[in-house]
């Protein structure tokens, strides 16, 4: 195992795990903020960095990427509504909040059409729609190229098998649609899913430069997307960044050969910029032998951490000894947590295969910290099984800040009614 991921932890960020548990309690989200500032600085060379906030949307984590000079893009109503609430203004340079998406709900379609939002259209359907409510804003294009990549099925994002996007043979009729209601098509966004590598990004910009052709002048900026990949496993390693930026950069220039005009170059990250900063903290409450397995048993659930459940995926994990020790004997174990579903486990492979993980021997009562959940972590927490949403602490300077509280029973239940209570009572 490398040192990337220790398999005995003591410290976040040069904050002692106790602390933080003393802080926060169990299960608890603690994120280191130098990472995501490093993350965000690796993408210096883009002229734009627009955090795809449905990675890891709190507060606090959006106002530190907005101070850090990035933009951001809302799949929601309510992404946009919280990226105000972060800072974030509705219009400006560099579209400082973009909306991408496939549909506009009535309410959103009214919100983006009120505050002025530009849109990332992923259907014809929206050109028509935004066109009715607001002729002349300019718009960008999502394009499907007709292929895709992830590192699951479920974050294939291209492909005639993906709902995302408009399909590349559609572009006439996008245009002839945006004609219509006088939308300028002023960018390009392709995003083709989760852990792209060089191989297929090769391929998405010769696709780029095919559809900006197609769409003319009116381009004035290419988005890449998202989909950086990020190292979850010991031996995996980061992308190159630099080549990253040089194929993307080297089709951008050949589009404003064309075009003899100058074209901005986005990138949309989201797990990229956050993953790497989070752990999730929970306590070992039982250990038990079901055969030839041993489980080590945590009070964080799916939950909390949905994504092996949701797509096997692999999450490096440590042991942090209340007794301080430094030194135990490995033993492979199966790590599950307290809800009530069989699939509650936090070692299984896609398609919900039980598997075992070499960690350290422990003892009830000791910490296990999941480690790379600072994307779709938190942001997909639930109430399954009544269980209250854990907080949120944010490591900056030295300094921990709860950047959301835990949840309590009565904040969980207060927009639930018996109807006729009284009349019951």
């Amino acid at each position: 195992m490398s040192s990337q991921f220790p398999l005995i932890r003591r410290e976040i960020a040069g904050v002692s795990i106790e602390g933080l548990v003393q802080q926060g309690g169990t299960p608890v989200f603690v994120y280191d903020a130098s990472v995501i500032l490093e993350r965000i600085e690796d993408l210096a060379a883009f002229d734009v960095v627009r955090y795809a906030q449905k990675a890891c949307s709190n507060l606090a984590i959006l106002d530190l990427c907005r101070r850090q000079g990035a933009v951001v893009d809302a799949v929601s109503g309510g992404e946009i509504l919280r990226a105000e609430a972060a800072g974030f203004n509705a219009t400006g340079d560099s579209h400082p909040i973009v909306y991408t998406a496939d549909i506009f709900d009535l309410q959103t379609l009214d919100l983006v059409v009120a505050k002025g939002i530009h849109v990332n259209c992923g259907s014809p359907d929206m050109i028509s729609q935004l066109g009715e409510r607001a002729p002349g804003q300019p718009i960008t294009l999502r394009i499907n190229p007709g292929f895709g990549h992830g590192h699951s099925q479920k974050t294939n994002t291209g492909g005639e098998q993906s709902k995302h996007g408009i399909w590349h043979e559609d572009l006439a009729d996008c245009l002839s649609r945006s004609e219509r209601y006088q939308l300028p098509v002023t960018g390009l966004h392709m995003h083709i899913g989760s852990g792209t590598d060089l191989e297929h990004l090769a391929q998405v910009c010769a696709a780029m430069e095919s559809m900006a052709t197609l769409v003319g002048p009116s381009v004035t900026l290419i988005s890449a997307g998202g989909g950086l990949p990020t190292p979850y496993q010991s031996g995996e390693t980061h992308i190159d960044v630099e080549a990253y930026f040089d194929l993307w950069d080297a089709a951008r220039k050949r589009i404003e050969k064309t075009f003899e005009h100058p074209v901005g170059l986005e990138i949309e990250p989201g797990r990229y910029l956050t993953a790497e900063s989070g752990y999730l903290i929970a306590e070992i409450r039982a250990i038990k032998q079901m055969g030839n397995n041993i489980f080590y048993l945590i009070d964080a659930g799916f939950n909390d951490l949905a994504r092996p459940i949701l797509y096997g995926a692999y999450h490096p994990m440590s042991i942090c000894h209340r007794d301080g020790s430094m030194h135990r004997e490995s033993r492979q174990v199966v790590v599950g947590g307290p809800l009530c579903e069989s699939g509650d486990i936090f070692t299984q492979t896609e398609g919900g295969y039980v598997c075992t993980r070499e960690l350290p021997e422990a003892s009830v009562g000791d910490f296990l910290v999941i480690e790379c959940a600072g994307a779709y972590g938190s942001v997909m927490g639930s109430n399954y099984n009544s269980k209250t949403l854990a907080p949120e602490l944010l490591i900056q300077d030295g300094q921990v800040r709860t950047i959301r509280t835990r949840q309590t029973f009565e904040e969980m239940i207060s927009n639930e009614t018996i109807p006729d209570a009284d009349k019951a009572s």
